[in-house]
């Protein structure tokens, strides 16, 4: 029975299924399958290659021809498999067995058949297909956050120079511009994409406890941690982890997630800052035609994808902190607690994607409301106490701040009064004309060259 998304047991299946589409080629039980499969073809591929007595090379056709199950492999082929694990209740060896039977019609493919998962333990097979799949994940993961930094810089360019007033613990501050609050952003999530590209994504072929015991017995004359790290680093563009126990110890994972846990950071403390620029109303953001703010209150529009993005981009976090901190850890050589942990990254992904989508959305809507943020600075003449008293300063004007402190501390300014404290000052009169002349809108000292620059 099709089962209906409205009957969904996660929401990223359920109410999320569409945007999460990517990654079901990737993370899903059939991806998978699917990686398994290419490091046992590439594995027994690479074995006929390797000069064994009884194991000669396979022909070019042959190779092609197990190649081929990988590029035409099917949903009907991965339920095949699931048949066959429905017996041995083990799903590596499921596909071992699958492999076999798609090679015991020809007769050099079925003299070879033995060799299918030769030396390997399951684990050889997994965490490949694991470092395959993140692969993959990891150039979606960019793709979207790339997408978004190019979108702040489009802003920070747009929006250079229009002048804005900080808050600084949510107070008043130094001025700033709209577009050097987005380049700063941006900045950030260049170096947090950086750091996810760089991690390297390790593999092992080393058979049951990480040193190549079965592989030594049958052929000890052969260098077999050549033969694998060729294998992984050449058949599957992996890197080669020398050293492991029964597992690949994950550390890689780790370092990844932690990765896109500080990218995913970046984005909730930008989804809370213009979540609040919005209750100022220094955006507006764009009608959609039938839509609802509120069920009781029609004048509402609410930010509800920034909202949507921060709670996405949470559930997100606490997945992959939980992964990068229990995935390191295994009992002695072996346990099997990373097995069903590991089932979850897809679920860890799926909810970075949900969150990325909404805030694209969200920043899509955004309209600057220009006239309530000149409104806001030309209400708050006290920022310029930082100017002038550090000019002050420069003159040696004795206790400059606690003067402006005096002035302007819990008290509203105005220009005119400024102007007058200015005027009284035993400064050089060409600095009391540049500090007169200095408003609100124009203390943003490069603000507008950095934005333009990012």
């Amino acid at each position: 029975m099709e089962i209906s998304s409205l009957m969904a047991l996660s929401p990223l299946d359920g109410r999320y299924a569409k945007q999460t589409e990517v990654l079901r080629d990737i993370f899903s039980e059939f991806a998978l399958m699917r990686a398994r499969v290419t490091v046992e073809i590439e594995w027994i591929i690479a074995l006929s290659e390797f000069k064994l007595p009884e194991l000669k090379e396979l022909s070019a056709e042959n190779k092609e021809y197990l190649r081929s199950l990988v590029s035409n492999f099917s949903l009907s082929d991965c339920e095949d498999i699931k048949k066959i694990e429905a017996t041995t209740n083990h799903d590596v060896k499921a596909v071992e067995y699958w492999i076999k039977g798609k090679m015991e019609k020809n007769a050099e493919l079925a003299a070879a058949s033995e060799f299918v998962h030769f030396g390997c333990t399951s684990e050889d097979i997994n965490n490949t297909s694991h470092a395959l799949m993140l692969s993959s994940g990891r150039q979606v993961i960019c793709s979207y956050l790339q997408a978004i930094t190019d979108k702040l810089k489009t802003f920070a360019h747009d929006w250079a120079s229009v002048s804005m007033l900080s808050r600084t613990h949510g107070q008043h501050a130094s001025p700033t511009t709209i577009g050097k609050e987005m380049a700063n952003v941006a900045f950030r999530l260049e170096r947090a994409i950086n750091n996810i590209e760089k991690v390297h994504l390790l593999a092992k072929m080393n058979g049951a406890v990480g040193n190549f015991n079965a592989h030594y017995i049958a052929y000890p004359d052969k260098d077999w941690p050549a033969f694998a790290q060729d294998v992984i680093t050449n058949k599957l563009n992996l890197e080669y982890n020398k050293y492991t126990i029964q597992i690949e110890p994950h550390d890689y994972m780790a370092q990844l997630f932690d990765a896109i846990v500080c990218a995913n950071t970046i984005l909730i403390d930008l989804d809370r800052d213009i979540w609040g620029y919005i209750s100022l109303n220094y955006f507006k953001q764009q009608l959609k035609e039938g839509e609802v703010g509120s069920s009781t209150m029609p004048h509402k529009v609410n930010p509800i994808d920034f909202e949507n993005s921060e709670g996405n981009l949470g559930m997100a976090n606490a997945f992959l902190t939980f992964l990068a901190q229990k995935l390191p850890i295994s009992r002695w050589q072996r346990d099997l607690t990373d097995s069903t942990v590991l089932r979850n990254m897809g679920v860890s992904f799926g909810y970075c994607v949900v969150g990325y989508t909404a805030l694209t959305r969200g920043m899509g809507k955004l309209q600057l409301n220009e006239q309530a943020v000149s409104a806001d600075l030309d209400n708050s003449w006290e920022v310029l106490a930082e100017a002038i008293q550090t000019v002050m300063r420069r003159y040696g004007v004795p206790h400059p701040y606690e003067q402006l402190k005096a002035l302007t501390r819990g008290k509203g300014i105005t220009p005119e009064s400024l102007h007058e404290f200015i005027a009284k000052l035993d400064i050089p009169e060409d600095a009391k004309q540049n500090l007169q002349k200095l408003t609100p809108h124009t203390y943003i000292g490069i603000a507008d060259v950095l934005a333009k620059e990012i």
